[in-house]
């Protein structure tokens, strides 16, 4: 079983926002498999650096719009 990542995204928030562009669309214009959009919108893949934002690029908006990773809680 593959372990769900920490980091959160808004990707399929933001396709819809973008006039409801498909995951084959976007996968098309960051030079991917829409396997790895679903993957990388449900969690169970992160993207590299530079994948990152291409989607950013692509939906128009800042990367940390698109990825949010949770502030470490500390003791």
């Amino acid at each position: 079983m593959v372990k769900p990542t920490r980091v959160t995204n808004r990707i399929r928030a933001l396709r819809f926002e973008r006039g409801e562009m498909t995951q084959a669309e976007l996968a098309d214009r960051i030079g991917v498999t829409r396997q790895t959009v679903i993957a990388i919108e449900q969690g169970r893949y992160s993207p590299s650096l530079e994948m990152a934002f291409k989607i950013a690029h692509v939906l128009g908006v800042r990367l940390d719009d698109v990825f949010q990773y949770p502030e470490e809680e500390t003791s």
